[in-house]
Formats: structure tokens, C-alpha cells, sequence
């Protein structure tokens, strides 16, 4: 997982859910408060697979178009082996299984 952006910020687009969820944050303002926030997502979402951070000028999610949120699956090379659509919405457990599957049965194969 690469966080990226805080998606709902409590100073730009305060999201409900996150009031009632008690997952309220400001935008970050340096590396270290938007470290915080991601600690805090991994926590509360009980992630358990290894989590990183974008840099503070967001090149990644740049680079991704993860916002707002998006799965990828890279390969053994580095390449993009399968990109979602944007989530939540655009999540297909089912065709992300399906790419890994096939990747795992290729690097086999090599």
C-alpha cells in the first residue's frame, strides 16, 4: 500500500462517515504529520501488508492516478500487471485474483 493524499481532510472535504467513523484529520503539513495519519489508517483498517508513504510532493499518486484510491498488482519486472479502476467502486476482487494468478503461473514459467 502506498498512502497517498489525505482523500477527506477535515480542513478541505470532511467526509460523515470519518466524524462518525472518529477518523477526523487535518491535511498533513509535513512528511512527518502525513506519516502520522497513514500510521493511523493502517490501524484503524487493520491493514497487515507492509504500507509505505508518497513523498510529501505526491509523484507516486501522480505518476498512479491513485486518487482516490486504486489497486495495481506490479510484477516480478516492475511492470503494471493489472490496474483497477478507481475504488471503492471499481474494485474487482475477481479480476485482481484472476491478473495475480496469471502473473504467478508466468514467473513460474521462468
Amino acid at each position: 500500500m502506498v498512502y497517498i493524499t489525505e482523500a477527506h481532510p477535515s480542513d478541505v472535504w470532511q467526509m460523515q462517515s470519518n466524524i462518525k467513523e472518529q477518523v477526523v484529520f487535518a491535511s498533513p503539513k509535513n512528511e512527518e504529520e502525513r506519516a502520522f495519519v497513514a500510521g493511523a489508517c493502517v490501524r484503524k483498517l487493520g491493514i497487515k501488508f507492509p504500507a509505505v508513504l508518497d513523498e510529501f510532493g505526491n509523484s507516486t499518486e501522480q505518476e498512479y492516478t491513485g486518487w482516490p484510491d486504486r489497486l495495481y498488482l506490479i510484477d516480478g519486472q516492475g511492470r503494471v500487471a493489472y490496474k483497477s479502476k478507481p475504488g471503492p467502486f471499481g474494485f474487482k476482487p475477481d479480476d485482481l485474483a484472476a491478473a495475480l494468478a496469471r502473473v504467478t503461473v508466468m514467473q513460474a514459467k521462468e
